[in-house]
């Protein structure tokens, strides 16, 4: 029986991804062999991402949007201000349907397709290949493909699966992967990812060509040193990936990107949901913290601020020895305005 929402967004980790129903017949895959999706221990997730998944507040909006990605296998494109909890969103997922540590891929004006799916070093292998010829020619033997393995002059030695190329592996359950920053890609990056995200496989043209002689390749994944194997350069998944794509909404994408995404659209959180990020971070409120998140909410209409913000400014004026007057001085000047809209009002002064 299936299980809605599957993501309750109490930040309590259960298993219920289990109960996950069959996917549309138009999102079904089929990769192969099965491999088991890894445990997060910690280890490989930082502390202040650990805390941000442990502390996020998803609004109701939020709980429905994430379980009609997971549902329709969607990626998930988050708008939204600085601040807003775009990425922490991904974090907070994976750590209540436990899908494992996150893989991050962020982008630049410069990110490719390619360095999402794999990195590959053909310099590398050139002088693993000088070094082994060397061997031989020493030794007076020529060895064949298993030695050119043994020796590090392989191809699969200089090749490692990339953020985006890890989640679409064959895993038991989803994997979830940021994509963080869409919008500071080249104008070509949506329109690439269409087809990977529409048909869940990528091929690896270096080991398809060799993929006669040798067909199959172990390879690193992302975030981790322990290989997995690709068969004839041809990667394929089975659970398709809880994907998150965050933009602070600087620009427009093509509907062909946007039809293929649930959009979900992020607001700076407001009264009961402000106080309660407070409380989630920092404990219960008190007086002067209360006066702080109010004259948030008040500056909030003259230009954009980010909750962090408000976060760092009743942190740091709850240090001891801190004065009235100084505690005063420094919340203005630990919350200034991101930007300002055409009329700011008298606040922003």
């Amino acid at each position: 029986m299936s299980l809605w929402p599957v993501y309750t967004g109490t930040n309590e980790p259960h298993d219920g991804i289990t109960e996950l129903p069959p996917p549309p017949p138009w999102r079904a895959f089929d990769g192969g062999p099965v491999l088991p999706a890894p445990t997060d221990d910690g280890s490989a997730t930082s502390p202040d991402r650990v805390h941000r998944a442990h502390t996020y507040r998803a609004t109701d909006t939020c709980v429905q949007l994430v379980n009609a990605a997971l549902y329709l296998r969607r990626p998930l494109l988050v708008t939204g201000p600085p601040g807003s909890g775009k990425s922490s969103l991904a974090y907070a997922v994976a750590r209540e349907l436990g899908l494992g540590p996150v893989l991050r891929w962020n982008i630049t004006s410069r990110s490719a397709l390619h360095d999402g799916l794999y990195q590959y070093d053909p310099l590398s292998r050139l002088y693993a290949a000088k070094d082994q010829a060397a061997r031989e020619q020493r030794h007076g033997r020529s060895g064949g493909a298993g030695e050119e393995r043994r020796s590090g002059a392989g191809v699969e030695d200089h090749l490692r699966l990339g953020p985006l190329g890890t989640a679409l592996l064959p895993y038991d359950r989803p994997r979830a992967l940021l994509i963080d920053e869409i919008d500071k890609s080249d104008l070509d990056l949506p329109n690439d990812l269409l087809n990977i995200l529409e048909e869940g496989q990528y091929e690896i043209p270096e080991l398809v060509r060799i993929a006669k002689h040798t067909p199959k390749a172990d390879l690193l994944t992302d975030g981790s040193d322990d290989p997995v194997t690709v068969e004839r350069g041809r990667v394929r998944c089975r659970a398709f990936p809880f994907v998150v794509l965050t933009s602070n909404g600087e620009r427009e994408f093509p509907p062909a990107f946007l039809r293929r995404c649930v959009t979900l659209r992020l607001r700076q959180p407001r009264d009961e949901h402000l106080e309660e990020i407070v409380r989630a971070h920092l404990g219960e409120p008190d007086a002067y913290a209360r006066s702080l998140i109010a004259r948030f909410l008040e500056r909030g209409t003259g230009g954009e601020l980010a909750t962090d913000q408000l976060l760092n400014a009743i942190y740091l004026t709850g240090a001891a020895g801190v004065d009235a007057a100084s505690r005063d001085d420094l919340a203005r000047q630990l919350m200034p305005y991101l930007t300002q809209s055409a009329d700011p009002g008298p606040d922003a002064h």
